[in-house]
């Protein structure tokens, strides 16, 4: 049997906000998180621009467990235990083994990689942490998660750069409907902004020196930000059994490889995923009311995802609604598209479009309905979230309304 699943939680940070609920408030109505970054130590690229989490919500997580994570596994725990708050689930020893979390991280333990460099090779150190390598591995959220929530089903950290998130979600989503488990939780976090990091990005020629302009023909690249966006996840049985408010219906997986190039985009593997997605929710391209895009705001990427998203919906690309929410939290890595599935649940949620911000100049080659600037209402039945990662490595999820 297949098994459906639901959402029934989600929780979040980022720049724009501490919680789910403000996130979307400034996402829904375009405004950006991006500025100055205040709270890293950038050594030679002071005055970079980036989407920073000005300070953390307060929590009840004891120093024993704060001193073995790296930001990007606190800002993963931090969302996902609000996330079980909304769905008012707990475990016990009897269904423990049930719960299970996946998520996606773009990278590791920035923080103390940085540190422990320095302390080796500038300071002259001659040991590190401890907890070094527990806090740097890239699985270290997803672990976090578990041991914060007492998740003792399927767990495990997944890695596909700023498509980690959706692949995450996706894997999820595949334990369920296995048997494997009845609740996973699941999304992605990065915390990108240590100098070293930085100074790659910086070597890439993509950083916008001011702000993100997704589909506008002045925009000059992307903006780097921080945090982390979570969601539970259960079988409908499960979540209708216990009386669960249903948030969406994940409806649709669709997942594939360019195999073009290690870090240009293509049209072919986005447009294959698109169409994988559909086809595994049962819908036809004109169920889709809004897309969320993959929207960095480099000008290779918004052509090349125009012209796939022209190839997968044919004439329906001008009908629906699209939008880049970049704008508005910049690129999180590895938390951008467990960010962009919150604001899926929530247009599903409120029927209202988050826009494309920052939005001036019109481009031919990016011609469809991006919602510049401004909010818009319509009813949002199915939306759609792209991420298509360096690598090549493309994953496009489909939530419904339920």
């Amino acid at each position: 049997m297949d098994r459906r699943v639901v959402i029934t939680g989600v929780g979040g940070l980022c720049g724009l906000g501490t919680d789910a609920a403000s996130m979307w408030k400034e996402m829904r109505e375009g405004r950006s998180a991006i500025g100055p970054i205040a709270n890293s130590e950038l050594h030679d690229l002071e005055g970079m621009t980036g989407a920073e989490i000005k300070a953390l919500p307060q929590h009840d997580i004891n120093r024993g467990h704060l001193i073995s994570m790296d930001r990007f596994s606190l800002l993963a725990v931090l969302a996902a235990r609000e996330a079980m708050r909304q769905a008012g689930l707990s475990w016990d020893e009897g269904n423990a083994h049930r719960f299970g979390a996946t998520v996606g991280v773009g990278g590791l333990g920035w923080d103390v990689m940085e540190e422990t460099y320095r302390a080796l090779l500038l300071d002259g150190a001659r040991r590190v942490g401890i907890l070094a390598v527990p806090k740097t591995m890239p699985s270290a959220a997803a672990g976090q998660v578990s041991l914060s929530l007492g998740l003792r089903g399927p767990v495990f950290g997944v890695t596909s750069a700023c498509a980690s998130a959706n692949h995450a979600i996706a894997s999820a989503v595949d334990q369920i409907k296995l048997g494997r488990a009845d609740v996973m939780v699941s999304g992605g976090s990065d915390a990108p902004f240590a100098w070293g990091v930085l100074k790659a990005w910086e070597a890439m020629r993509v950083l916008s020196p001011d702000t993100c302009r997704p589909f506008s023909a002045d925009r000059k690249g992307l903006v780097l930000g921080e945090g982390a966006g979570m969601a539970v996840l259960e079988s409908y049985e499960h979540a209708t059994r216990r009386g669960a408010t249903i948030l969406a219906e994940i409806a649709g997986v669709g997942l594939s490889a360019d195999a073009f190039h290690i870090a240009a985009p293509s049209v072919e593997g986005p447009a294959s995923a698109m169409r994988a997605c559909l086809a595994d929710a049962g819908l036809n391209a004109e169920d889709v009311d809004y897309l969320n895009a993959h929207g960095t705001g480099t000008k290779s990427n918004d052509q090349t995802e125009t012209a796939a998203i022209k190839r997968v919906f044919g004439n329906h690309a001008y009908s629906m609604s699209i939008s880049s929410t970049k704008s508005t939290h910049a690129h999180c890595l590895g938390a951008a598209s467990a960010l962009e599935m919150i604001a899926c649940v929530m247009a599903i949620q409120e029927d209202v479009v988050p826009p494309t911000a920052n939005y001036r100049e019109p481009d031919p080659a990016c011609d469809l309905d991006i919602t510049p600037n401004v909010p818009r209402e319509r009813k949002v039945r199915v939306a759609m979230s792209n991420a298509f990662a360096m690598g090549g490595t493309n994953a496009v999820l489909a939530f419904r309304q339920v």
